[in-house]
């Protein structure tokens, strides 16, 4: 390999943000904390250690995910409750937001939606920030572990993988067959995971989540919801995942409806305005 001239010119050149988004819709933080002062409980959903649950939550209404248990990390998918096509786009979520979510940032939908789902109201790991090594909480860079890439790697046959967790979960909520569910299934937020790249090979890393019981993060739901949490077999994602090594603990998830009116005069966003004829009008 040659190197040019140049090579520490080039590398000097200071990067920009690809989507600046201070002109993103102003989130009303205010109003949904709120809402959520008075709401009271009116269901809940247990993912169970390397199994994964389904949940719903109604437009307005407000869900938990807790550590109840043990430290343990979830991979979670959203889809719009009454179209299964507008799901959870992971991708845009981190060009729009980062590599982790937080308070105030928000889940993101599909192309040609591209509205907000959720959005994060209260996290109680927060104070986590990023560390030493680059890591950080709820991230939205993994995929989800599945068991297409353990054959690869080591030739297993796992089938308590998210991925296949959460197809089960979806196919038992929605009738579907697993042949079915599975292109309905997505890359994920990693709610309570430790991750990062490393910064000599880039390589995606997880390490032991901070999570307790106790902890939690908090959505309110922008629209309808279908929701499927899996219980990673990972455990906190201190050493492994894909097998049934690590220790695991279930996650819970609790909805809650706010009074009658707290909510004023707020309404769900609606679909993104492109008009869709890509050039071809």
């Amino acid at each position: 390999m040659t190197r040019p001239k140049d090579a520490e010119a080039r590398r000097a050149i200071a990067p920009v943000i690809c989507y600046p988004n201070e002109t993103l819709p102003a989130v009303p933080l205010d109003l949904y904390w709120g809402a959520r002062a008075g709401a009271r409980k009116v269901d809940e959903a247990l993912a169970a250690p390397r199994e994964a649950c389904a949940f719903r939550v109604k437009a307005g209404q407000f869900f938990r995910i807790s550590s109840v248990e043990g430290p343990q990390v979830g991979d979670l998918n959203l889809w719009n409750a009454n179209d299964l096509n507008e799901r959870f786009y992971s991708g845009k979520s981190r060009a729009l937001h980062g590599t982790h979510l937080t308070t105030g940032e928000r889940m993101w939908s599909s192309f040609p939606y591209l509205r907000p789902m959720a959005t994060i109201i209260e996290d109680t790991l927060e104070w986590y920030g990023m560390d030493g090594f680059g890591g950080s909480v709820h991230d939205v860079i993994g995929t989800r572990c599945d068991p297409y890439t353990g054959n690869l790697l080591q030739g297993s046959q796992y089938h308590h993988c998210c991925h296949s967790n959460l197809i089960r979960a979806l196919a038992e909520a929605e009738g579907l067959s697993l042949k079915e569910a599975e292109p309905l299934v997505h890359d994920v937020l990693n709610v309570f995971m430790c991750t990062g790249f490393t910064r000599d090979t880039g390589q995606y890393f997880m390490k032991a989540s901070p999570v307790r019981p106790g902890d939690y993060l908090e959505f309110f739901a922008e629209i309808d919801l279908l929701g499927a949490l899996s219980a990673c077999p990972g455990g906190d994602c201190s050493s492994e995942h894909s097998s049934d090594t690590a220790a695991c603990y279930p996650l819970l998830v609790e909805v809650f409806e706010p009074e009658a009116g707290a909510l004023g005069a707020w309404q769900s966003p609606p679909v993104n305005g492109y008009d869709r004829s890509h050039g071809m009008a």
